[in-house]
């Protein structure tokens, strides 16, 4: 390289895989001039990295030395303190000689993630009383909500950031409720005491400045649908972990109502408006309570009658207080400014989702949910994201979608509808071009991993206990001697069997639930013979190299519950239109799913171990073949003695190590 030539991607990636003490791999190398090729020619690329193909690298180097504003938007909290304390940092450092000027990075959330000073000084407006109320005072010193908010106090004073994530240990949503606003309840800098010190505003500054800025789904989902931009504007969008991204961008875009949430919002507004307006919100508030206590849970096609006057006479209520909170002011309230905005944003909210479910749209899905703890719902969502996400997220800028987990059934077509692309190569006036590249994994699954399916079980029925699937479970885990990931389609299924094992074996076994996930996953890494069983979380958090996972068992093929309002929609739809809703829906799902499952069992390239089903359709079930292309590909058996051998060698031999 001559002293005046440009450093080509080669020399850079060379440069930040030496930084990281990593080892380059060829599929880093073809993932990197991929992500170059996109970013040089304003398109579009899918990009399915195996675990260890060291993907953060592939897409940052080129993405940095193309040097325009980049936006990377993660699913996990993991990932994004990743990127920003370990991967930018040392890549920043190791192509500054070679790029001559180095990136600014930085990190963005949104709003209720950072500490509000105002909250913290003036206190929280309160339901019950006038103006605001001090919640330091009003907690008792000795509670836990009053040791999390003088350790709030106290963390205020050093931190720089003021997001939530950096403090450690964490605190409960509870106590981080009474220091912190969401967008909507935020007084807005010009008008705050606090505003030139606020943490989400310098945040929003050090990202206006930054050439990469790293965000969550969450975020990039609120600046697509809400139309005003909270990101800064970029060339280059990079989504990691976008398997997760169709459901973060629903969850988004789902409003609900609760008696609770209504009977806040009537108590925040009732002090600040007229009688007559406040009193036309409560009757509204009583009679929507009235009708959620005898809601069952399901999907609602056509809005019942009694609940459409109740909506649209909470909706009508909600507006004419929402105006009369415009136009009253009340001296007498202390700190007015901040207990209007709150009542103000829970009333606004109430009135979009009622109107929402009033007008009813064709593309919305309209359910009630009953939760133990919680009570009813009324819940509504859009029947899909492909549209919004074609129109707002593929205009105007390259956007990089890569993940472990990318191509299901062979190809990436599935996911590409589910991201609003039409099947690759097909072109059109508003389709997105765009183009699908596997980079592979550096790891070899024939030899490392079997894939083991118990043919021999009775097929899942849909309650019950599955005693012949307990005593394969039993049967295997003992072979491992511990070493389990128990991967469970439901909570209830995970706790049989914890209690079932508990009682038949000698090694500990954990259960999500009784410990912080966090806690869980250290404990289980620690020592071998343990087990860890769990559901939905556990199937794409967990990251156990090494000779405490060696075998991860999936109780069941994890399609979505038949009853479930949003799926069963969707997958109707499909039928509708022409197409397979089951495939389209159900299997895609448990495709993605049981792809990020098995992804657990081999993390490094000394990896070895079993992922055994217990659901013999993964065998004998037309979809079967479907599911297994779309899961790494490990050496298949249905021989169960051969699966209790291979688990016994690979335990022994781990033994033999000390380990």
């Amino acid at each position: 390289m001559t002293a005046t030539s440009a450093p080509t991607l080669t020399d850079l990636l060379h440069a930040a895989v030496s930084a990281v003490g990593g080892t380059e791999r060829p599929g880093q190398v073809a993932m990197a001039e991929a992500v170059a090729a996109a970013i040089d020619g304003n398109s579009h690329l899918l990009v399915q990295a195996g675990t260890g193909t060291g993907k953060s690298l592939g897409y940052l180097v080129p993405a940095l030395a193309h040097g325009e504003r980049v936006v990377v938007a993660t699913a996990t909290l993991a990932l994004q303190r990743q990127l920003v304390e370990r991967d930018l940092p040392r890549t920043v450092d190791a192509l500054h000689p070679l790029l001559r000027r180095r990136p600014e990075f930085a990190m963005l959330k949104g709003r209720s993630n950072y500490l509000c000073l105002h909250r913290l000084h003036e206190g929280v407006p309160q339901d019950e009383e006038e103006g605001l109320f001090d919640p330091f005072e009003a907690a008792a010193p000795s509670s836990k909500l009053g040791k999390d908010l003088l350790r709030l106090r106290d963390w205020s004073d050093e931190t720089e950031t003021g997001d939530r994530d950096d403090l450690t240990p964490g605190v409960s949503d509870r106590a981080w409720a009474q220091v912190s606003v969401t967008s909507r309840e935020c007084l807005g800098a010009s008008k705050c005491a606090y505003g030139a010190e606020c943490f989400a505003e310098a945040a929003r500054e050090r990202a206006k400045l930054a050439e990469v800025v790293v965000t969550n789904h969450a975020l990039l989902a609120i600046d697509a649908i809400e139309g005003a931009p909270v990101l800064p504007g970029h060339e280059v969008l990079i989504v990691d972990e976008a398997h997760e991204l169709v459901s973060r961008v629903t969850g988004v875009a789902t409003g609900e109502l609760t008696p609770g949430q209504v009977n806040r919002a009537v108590r925040r507004a009732a002090k600040l408006v007229d009688e007559k307006a406040a009193d036309a919100l409560q009757t509204a508030s009583e009679s929507f309570e009235r009708l959620m206590e005898l809601a069952l849970p399901g999907r609602l096609e056509e809005i019942p009658e009694d609940l459409g006057y109740c909506l649209m006479a909470l909706r009508d209520a909600a507006r004419t207080v929402i105006t009369a909170l415009g136009n009253t002011r009340d001296k007498s309230v202390q700190d007015e400014d901040a207990v209007r905005k709150q009542a103000l944003a829970s009333v606004e909210n109430i009135h979009a989702v009622a109107e929402r479910i009033v007008e009813g749209s064709e593309y919305d899905v309209v359910w009630y949910e009953r939760h133990d703890r919680f009570g009813a719902s009324l819940r509504v969502a859009p029947l899909s994201v492909s549209g919004l996400l074609r129109e707002k997220l593929f205009n105007e800028r390259s956007v990089v979608l890569t993940s472990a987990t990318l191509k299901l059934g062979g190809d990436f077509n599935g996911v590409g509808a589910s991201l609003g692309l039409a099947p690759e190569g097909v072109a059109g006036d508003d389709l997105p071009e765009w183009k699908g590249v596997d980079v592979g994994s550096p790891f070899d699954y024939p030899k490392q991993g079997i894939l083991y399916v118990a043919r021999h079980l009775a097929q899942p029925g849909r309650e019950g206990t599955r005693n012949d699937m307990l005593d394969e479970l039993a049967e295997l885990v003992e072979a491992a001697g511990g070493r389990t990931l128990g991967l469970f389609s439901s909570m209830r299924a995970a706790q049989a069997a914890a209690e079932e094992l508990r009682g038949r074996l000698d090694v500990p076994i954990l259960l999500q639930g009784e410990e912080t996930l966090g806690e869980l996953i250290r404990n289980f890494a620690a020592d071998p013979r343990t087990c860890l069983f769990g559901t939905l979380s556990l199937w794409q958090g967990v990251d156990v190299p090494g000779p405490s996972c060696q075998l991860v068992v999936m109780d069941r093929v994890p399609f979505p519950r038949p009853d479930d309002p949003l799926m069963s929609a969707r997958q109707r739809a499909v039928e509708e239109s022409g197409g397979n809703g089951f495939m389209a829906v159900a299997a895609t799902h448990a495709a993605l799913l049981m792809a990020q499952g098995a992804g657990r069992l081999v993390r490094a390239s000394g990896d070895r171990g079993v992922v055994a089903v217990l659901d013999p359709r993964l065998a004998t079930a037309r979809y079967g073949s479907f599911l297994r292309s779309s899961l790494p590909d490990f050496w298949y058996t249905t021989d169960r003695n051969q699966a209790r051998r291979s688990l016994a060698a690979i335990d022994a031999a781990a033994k033999a190590e000390g380990r």
